[in-house]
This record gives C-alpha cells, structure tokens and sequence, in this order.
C-alpha cells in the first residue's frame, strides 16, 4: 500500500486556483468550523502561531475528516522540526524565511527519505505511515510530499530564480509583511515599490513552471490572480472572528 495521493500537489501542479484560510488560533473546534467551510485549503501556522505538535496533530486528524487539504506552516526550516510535522501526517508543508537557493535545496532535501534527502523514518511509530498500516510509505512517500518555501526579504527576490528553479519546491510563497520589512516599508505595506516588487516576482516564479502563493487583503484578490497566483490565502481565523465580532456589536449598539 503506497503512500496516499497529495491531492492538493496534484491540483497545485496543474494550475488550479485553490483559496485558503489561515489558522492562527490553534483551535480544533474553529479548525473543524474552517475545514466545514468550502476552502480548497486550512493552514495550521506553527510559525506564529503555536508550535505545538500535538495540537497540530489533531488538527490534521479534524480537517481529515472535513475534506479540506491541511498545510502545516513550521517555525523554522530545520530538519528535525520538518521530520516531526511530516511524521505527524502533513504531507504539505510551508517553510518561512527561505533567502537562497541553498536554502530551498535544503528544506527539499529534510522532507524526503534517502537516497533524495535526509528525512529519517520513524516507522510504525508515525502516523503519517499509518503507525505501520501502510508498508510501502517510505517508498512512496516523497513523490506526495508537497514543499512550499517563503520568500520574505530583498535576498531572496534576488535569488527568487534559484530558488523557483530548485526540483522539488512546487510552491514559492512571497510573504508582503517581511518583505515590505525589510525593503523598508514596515509601516506602509501599500508603498507601490513593494508591490511593484511582488509582481515581478510572481511572474518569475510562474515562468519557472512553480505555483505562486501570497496572502493579502480582499481589495487584491483580483490583482494577485491576474498576476499569476494560484495559491492564494484569502485571511486568517483571528482576523476574520475579529471583525466579525466587532460588526456584531457594532451592529447591537
């Protein structure tokens, strides 16, 4: 019994538009309300969000039940942290603050088993292996595995071609907060130079044959799809309870 199919990976690869939600919250019962809701995608933000393993895996084992391809967001892009998140049974995972090509190289290289990559195998410990169920997983694991890498500072617009051009990365993810950061623009995310700088980098990276993935606000939903972007995250939970809340007593004033 092989690995199961990344859905999500095969629909990225071929193009199709897939809307996602952030999950910033670390809550099971906002992420099965969230995976109910009809997004192609849910991502479990372990970056700013808690890093929490066992939280995350109920989470996968709550958007598994809802039909909802789950993500999982890791803090950082370190070996043992991507080993841990995939044997919990993500198979698509975002990596943040990837500057470089090498960097990508190395994020691709931690999510797969040997003779491709240095993922170690946990066994029928894992429960991305079905905690044994399923013997052919590591031989068929890393074709399902899908990688997205975040390209968040000036460094690594400047090597966004390495780094889309790097084999197995089927996603680069341009990150506006960090970027527009680090190019000067913390305060003014809107400075037309950053998003001068975004398109031109969604087009390099769809020219390299790479999904393009970015966050933003409603009043840029078009633009970014116009521009190219297929992996789109349409908000977070935080914000979209927030300002319901407010409209909500607002509304009882």
């Amino acid at each position: 019994m092989p690995a199961p199919r990344n859905e999500l990976k095969a629909a990225m690869a071929a193009g199709d538009m897939l809307r996602g939600l952030w999950l910033a919250l670390g809550s099971e019962t906002v992420t099965e309300i969230a995976g109910r809701a009809g997004f192609d995608w849910c991502l479990i933000d372990g970056e700013h969000g808690p890093w929490d393993p066992t939280l995350i895996r109920r989470q996968l084992m709550v958007l598994e039940g809802t039909g909802t391809a789950p993500v999982v967001r890791v803090p950082v892009g370190e070996p043992w942290v991507l080993k841990q998140v995939l044997d919990l049974g993500a198979q698509t995972v975002m990596v943040p603050m990837i500057n470089s090509a090498a960097e990508a190289e190395a994020a691709v290289r931690a999510c797969r088993y040997p003779p491709e990559g240095i993922r170690g195998n946990g066994g029928a410990t894992m429960r991305a292996g079905g905690y044994g169920g399923i013997p052919d997983y590591a031989a068929t694991a890393n074709e399902e595995i899908c990688v997205i890498v975040q390209a968040e500072s000036r460094a690594a617009m400047t090597d966004l071609a390495g780094i889309a051009a790097v084999e197995g990365v089927d996603c680069v993810f341009i990150g506006p907060a960090d970027l527009g950061g680090d190019m000067g623009f913390r305060d003014d995310l809107g400075a037309p130079e950053l998003w001068a700088e975004i398109l031109q980098g969604i087009k390099i990276i769809t020219d390299a044959g790479k999904a393009a993935g970015i966050i933003v606000a409603p009043s840029r939903f078009a633009q970014m799809a116009e521009a190219g972007i297929t992996f789109l995250g349409l908000g977070a939970d935080s914000n979209v309870i927030t300002d319901s809340l407010r409209a909500l007593a607002r509304g009882a004033a």
